[in-house]
């Protein structure tokens, strides 16, 4: 493997970069995204029990905030509701939709990041092939090369456009992948958020 890195030359190098770099992301988004730490079970009914039973004391929303992205969203609209009681469902469903705007943007963090990669990665393996290609008919001079040493330097300089797709085709894969799960975990974060202030503010609702 080294020596296929060493073969194709330097412009391999900002390939491995890349590389490692997509590979840590990959691990962190999958850490992060799990459904446990977005929308924890039982947290919905927890939060709802405090407001219905009116224990949404300030150490309480404090808690419930830091606990998750979906913590955060629902701590939102119980404060708004605990610091003004007469509000109307309209004024809470701005706090909460802010809140939530937050969060859908925590949760797309790295993904552009993903993206680029995946989108970058088979222009610089076509670039390192096109600058080993230039090499080797460079090196040609007037001597002349024969067939097998030029069927062999142009296998070297595609090993940059091979390794580019090696890069960016798993890449995009879970930039898909993870796209995806946000927008699942966005679209169901509104729903309960909705449900949370039907639930809490009944009375008010449109």
């Amino acid at each position: 493997m080294f020596s296929i890195i060493q073969a194709a030359g330097w412009p391999i190098w900002p390939l491995l970069l890349a590389s490692v770099i997509a590979l840590a992301l990959i691990v962190e988004r999958f850490l992060s995204l799990k459904r446990s730490k977005v929308l924890p079970a039982r947290l919905y009914e927890e939060a709802l029990a405090a407001a219905q039973q009116r224990r949404a004391t300030p150490e309480v929303v404090n808690t419930l905030e830091q606990n998750s992205p979906l913590g955060r969203v629902l701590a939102a609209g119980l404060r708004h509701v605990v610091l003004q009681p007469h509000t109307s469902r309209d004024a809470a469903k701005d706090v909460v939709e802010e809140a939530g705007r937050v969060v859908a943007h925590e949760l797309e963090r790295y993904l552009n990041a993903l993206g680029t990669i995946a989108s970058v990665a088979p222009l610089m393996g076509l670039l390192g092939t096109v600058i080993g290609m230039i090499e080797i008919f460079g090196n040609q001079g007037g001597t002349g090369t024969s067939p097998e040493q030029l069927a062999h330097g142009i296998s070297v300089a595609l090993y940059n456009t091979a390794f580019g797709l090696i890069v960016a085709i798993p890449a995009l894969i879970f930039w898909r992948y993870f796209r995806r799960r946000v927008d699942d975990y966005v679209a169901e974060l509104e729903f309960r958020a909705t449900s949370f202030l039907d639930a809490i503010l009944p009375q008010r609702r449109a």
